[in-house]
């Protein structure tokens, strides 16, 4: 059920991301745009004498925005979508990727470039993970957990292509809307319960230009603050994306993630025995690289 699951998840994002969108706006208030892409890897293997095994790998990738600008308001809106399937040998589909990001920032115009601003962002994941190689047991799953984060503050934007957001106004809420996580007291909310607030301060830098000619790169730090506990100890979610193009549908993307929250705390092996002796919060980084079909509108 699991595998059929997956595959039905990939379906649903090849059908989703090779629809064009159509752009209705007639006038230059708004601007709107967005990558998508899909890459393939397979590697087939008859009578190989060094060995290795079959595999196939799909990856999805969506990147869009939806800009307003008028008079004295600005309202920003973009959306990240990544999901990925694995399979190697005669194993079952696992997933290797997976992501929903949601950002909504408005913004009055206060002085030269800066501006007043509300933001409220979404980040969560679309199907359950499990703690491979044990298919049965889920370690995350949609809304569990989920981060939802709303501020006030300053918006500062020189140009197009560049934002820097401070919010010394901040509050993080983290949701695990899952029974047997909450009573593992996962993703640092306490055991039983299904949310945890943070107060804290919020800043997020965010820049997306054409750096050459059909290479662009876009690139977003966050980091947050929570005044009442370790306010020392700085959450940090940077991502990148760097898009390049061959022609209209050929591609290549490279995507790179590097999270750190002190609350997540991550069980290793630091003897190499088998058995996690050590758990604590830790850097984690993860890195996609694909080559394969890419629609920019």
């Amino acid at each position: 059920m699991k595998k059929v699951y997956s595959i039905c998840l990939g379906i649903l994002a090849f059908g989703f991301i090779t629809t064009k969108a159509e752009n209705t706006d007639t006038t230059k208030i708004w601007k709107k745009g967005a990558v998508a892409g899909l890459n393939l890897s397979q590697t087939s293997l008859t009578n190989w004498q060094g060995g290795g095994q079959n595999s196939l790998a799909v990856n999805a990738i969506f990147s869009g925005f939806t800009n307003y600008k008028k008079g004295r308001n600005v309202w920003d809106n973009t959306l990240d979508l990544a999901y990925g399937l694995l399979q190697q040998g005669k194993s079952d589909v696992i997933k290797s990727d997976d992501k929903i990001d949601f950002n909504s920032k408005y913004g009055r115009y206060a002085f030269k470039h800066w501006y007043y601003t509300g933001l409220v962002n979404f980040k969560s994941q679309m199907a359950p993970g499990y703690n491979y190689p044990n298919d049965s047991v889920v370690i995350s799953r949609f809304l569990a957990p989920a981060y939802i984060l709303a501020s006030i503050g300053l918006d500062y934007k020189p140009n197009d292509y560049f934002s820097m957001y401070i919010s010394p106004i901040t509050q993080k809420t983290t949701l695990v809307m899952d029974d047997k996580l909450n009573a593992l007291g996962a993703f640092g909310v306490d055991t039983g319960k299904t949310s945890r607030s943070e107060f804290g301060g919020y800043v997020r830098m965010q820049f997306a230009k054409d750096i050459f000619t059909n290479v662009n790169f876009k690139t977003k730090l966050e980091l947050f603050s929570n005044y009442m506990n370790n306010p020392q100890n700085i959450d940090v979610n940077w991502e990148c994306l760097l898009s390049m193009k061959v022609n209209k549908y050929i591609s290549a993307t490279v995507s790179t993630q590097l999270v750190y929250d002190d609350d997540i705390k991550i069980a290793v092996d630091s003897n190499n025995d088998g058995l996690a002796d050590k758990i604590g919060p830790r850097v984690q980084f993860k890195e996609v690289l694909g080559i394969g079909l890419s629609y920019k509108f």
